[in-house]
């Protein structure tokens, strides 16, 4: 079935972009967590009204590259979003509100594919290269700030940052640790199951027995003394 994206979809596309999806796909994930909506003929047609008006705001010349380019040089995007203490956001900021920030301070239609830069998942100063015609790009300044405060000096947002990959790798590390001991844990109980039913079928124990591994103090003998 074909759906309107409400945001950007990693791997599936971007905002107000048409795309076709299963339709359990679209019922069980994207319609709930109003990632999409269904593409009706009406909503379809209002997008490409509104894609139509914006574009008419695109550049079409070198000439007019250049001045929009020296435009969004010199403006400063700005978002508030919710971010924990480590300066993560609960959620992110896309390529699509980037355009849609352009747009709405500055009447500006830039193509959300060719806004260079991935979602930002942290708050932050940032710079991003936008292409606005073919040899063309502009650098717009973003700032990324925690709803309702202000952004903290860059040494403290590189502290942040590093805090919290270590505590990432800190987790990583454990939950592999743990992987290891339930894997070794099994690993366990297979081989004692497989020398306890070698010793009900009459095989020879020893033979089964690896002289390098720690085993129960006690295995059972095929005569089941």
């Amino acid at each position: 079935m074909d759906v309107i994206l409400l945001q950007d979809v990693e791997k599936l596309g971007l905002k107000g972009e048409v795309v076709g999806v299963k339709r359990g796909y679209a019922r069980n994930f994207l319609l709930p967590r109003r990632l999409a909506e269904v593409a009706t003929p009406g909503r379809v047609a209002e997008i490409e009204r509104i894609e139509a008006d914006r574009a008419r705001h695109e550049a079409r010349t070198a000439d007019q590259a250049h001045e929009i380019a020296e435009t969004l040089g010199k403006t400063v995007l700005r978002f508030e979003v919710k971010a924990g203490p480590t300066g993560s956001l609960f959620g992110s900021v896309t390529p699509s509100d980037v355009a849609d920030e352009i747009w709405r301070t500055r009447k500006i239609r830039v193509d959300r594919r060719r806004i260079e830069v991935g979602a930002i998942k942290r708050i932050g100063r940032f710079t991003i290269p936008i292409q606005v015609y073919e040899d063309v790009v502009a650098e717009v300044k973003t700032l990324v700030v925690p709803e309702g405060g202000e952004l903290p000096p860059e040494e403290e947002l590189a502290a942040m940052e590093a805090a919290e990959a270590a505590e990432a790798a800190a987790a990583a590390e454990a939950e592999a640790a743990a992987e290891a001991e339930i894997e070794a844990a099994v690993a366990e109980v297979v081989a004692v199951e497989e020398l306890e039913s070698a010793a009900d079928e009459g095989d020879d124990v020893a033979e089964l027995v690896d002289p390098g591994r720690d085993w129960p103090a006690e295995i059972p003998s095929a005569t089941g003394d």
